[in-house]
């Protein structure tokens, strides 16, 4: 009897330590990126705190300056003191922990869903291995992922002299946030029928959880932070009476997502999802062109794109009152800040904050393009980019669609942003006939950097079809690092030269235009394009 046991348990994982070995094989050129990343932001901030902030004297005024300000209190999320571990994780924290979940629950996903929608599943599920052993492999692999995250985390930080113990629950609390996502990933990966959804559902719960916590921390309702996973790693409190009783909520809500997705995958087929798919309309008249059939692809997560500027930009907008109140204080912090951008009158500094927070939607809004191309990518490697040009629409035509929809759409989404802030900013603190137009003109001048990163992902897909996907993800991230990390590190609040982002001039700050740095980036971004659209005319496809 015990043995018959035994074997059952066994049967129920067959083939799981292959499965394994594929993943892990298949995430070696995306794994430790993500690794490397994690581990490179914790150093930079202990860096740049070191640098910006080396006299407890100033460590106090910009701690003052936080708590004043809700805004920056909730960028980094939860109490901030004037010590440097204190200060280099809460500046750090909120990055790395929403990291880390986004790893792991596209790791999920890749594994899993993008799996069966391929065919792939099928084909391996017809040898020795079991219904459970594909999620389980993913799933111990998008976990070691996540606990070598931290935990190289942990310890570069214990090199760098932090203490022992807050810097294991520093690492701990990015582990965890890891392993909850990968757990909501799981169970969205069996309610959704196609990689796409699952994406979708992972990634909405992950916005959620970020805008609840990041409420909670701006408006200091406390209940919103403490219902957050992402919350839940903030709540860990390293190096400030660590609460390790909180890593405990995150593992306990993860194993029970883990036993809901392994219920969930007992009551589907494979391929199929549980949530009812909507019946489309059995013609479509209106998909008459290549643009037209890119736009009915591209509509739906526009439009989420969409309201998501527009909240950030309301929330950034909502906030101009409070840094006008505090940057009119004398304050050593201040006098830094306004010597550093080379300012000298509040308005211009105020304008400055606002340009700040039109870059950081410029760097997000840059990841849009971004995933265009990897569509274009799936679209090829699931088979349907190749039914499309079984008819009269030819392999170029296909992606020009795609890149006309995507190019506007990154435009439309800056719109948004500079509309919405500008709106916001003039009603609070401005004047809407000069200010409206200032926002729109300085969220829109960012728009053709973010055209270059998307065609340096075209590029790479146009050659490069197999390492495209590692590509994309390398180019954005080391933008936005190098503009939002490395850049105001070295007191290069514009970005660094090595990314589009630092040509784009101010505009908020009365600086004259220079049409140059825009034109320069349309040109090269037009080669880029046109590289691409030639690799992809010359390259085998499929």
């Amino acid at each position: 009897m015990a043995s018959a046991r035994g074997a059952g348990r066994a049967s129920t994982l067959a083939g799981t330590g292959q499965l394994i070995r594929l993943a892990l094989r298949r995430e070696r050129g995306i794994a430790p990126w993500w690794i490397l990343l994690i581990v490179t932001m914790a150093l930079v901030m202990v860096s740049y705190v070191n640098r910006a902030m080396g006299t407890y004297e100033l460590k106090v005024n910009y701690t003052d300056l936080v708590t004043r300000n809700a805004f920056l209190r909730a960028l980094g999320g939860g109490l901030v003191e004037p010590r440097l571990e204190v200060l280099a994780t809460w500046r750090s924290g909120g990055f790395l922990y929403v990291a880390n979940a986004f790893a792991a629950l596209m790791s999920i996903v890749r594994h899993t869903r993008r799996e069966e929608d391929a065919g792939r599943s099928e084909l391996v599920r017809s040898g020795v291995v079991s219904r459970h052993a594909p999620l389980t492999a993913a799933l111990l692999v998008a976990g070691g992922i996540s606990l070598a995250a931290g935990a190289l985390t942990a310890v570069v930080v214990i090199a760098a002299g932090f203490p022992p113990v807050g810097s294991v629950a520093y690492g701990a609390a990015i582990t965890v946030a890891g392993w909850v996502f990968a757990a909501v990933a799981a169970v969205a990966a069996q309610l959704a029928r196609s990689a796409r959804t699952a994406t979708a559902i992972s990634l909405s719960v992950l916005g959620a959880a970020y805008v609840m916590r990041y409420a909670g921390d701006a408006t200091g309702q406390y209940w919103l932070k403490a219902l957050s996973p992402i919350g839940w790693s903030h709540l860990v409190r390293a190096y400030q009476g660590e609460r390790w009783w909180v890593l405990g909520v995150s593992i306990l809500v993860a194993a029970i997502l883990y036993a809901v997705a392994y219920r969930l995958l007992d009551r589907r087929d494979l391929g199929a999802g549980l949530l009812p798919e909507r019946l489309g309309r059995e013609s479509a008249p209106e998909l008459r062109g290549p643009i037209s059939l890119a736009w009915r692809l591209h509509r739906g997560l526009l439009a989420k794109w969409a309201a998501g500027v527009a909240c950030f930009a309301a929330a950034g907008a909502a906030l101009s009152p409070l840094t006008r109140d505090l940057l009119s204080r004398p304050s050593i912090v201040v006098e830094n800040i306004t010597h550093t951008l080379g300012l000298s009158d509040l308005g211009r500094t105020l304008g400055a904050y606002s340009w700040y927070l039109i870059l950081i939607l410029a760097y997000a809004v840059a990841l849009y393009p971004v995933l265009m191309t990897l569509r274009l990518r799936s679209e090829e490697t699931l088979g349907r980019a190749e039914t499309v040009q079984s008819t009269p629409m030819t392999r170029l035509r296909w992606a020009a669609g795609h890149l006309v929809v995507t190019g506007l759409g990154t435009a439309a989404l800056m719109a948004v942003a500079g509309l919405v802030f500008g709106t916001l900013y003039s009603v609070l603190v401005g004047d809407l006939a000069t200010d409206l137009p200032r926002f729109l003109a300085g969220a829109l001048s960012t728009v053709p950097a973010a055209w270059c990163v998307g065609a340096v992902c075209m590029l790479a897909y146009g050659l490069l079809p197999r390492a495209s996907v590692a590509i994309s993800w390398v180019v954005w991230l080391l933008t936005a690092a190098l503009g939002q990390v490395v850049g105001p590190l070295y007191g290069l609040w514009g970005g660094s030269p090595l990314e589009p982002f630092h040509y784009i001039p101010n505009a908020m700050i009365g600086t004259p235009f220079d049409a140059r740095p825009t034109l320069t980036l349309v040109a090269l971004t037009a080669l880029l394009l046109g590289g691409a659209l030639m690799g992809l005319r010359r390259r085998d496809f499929g």
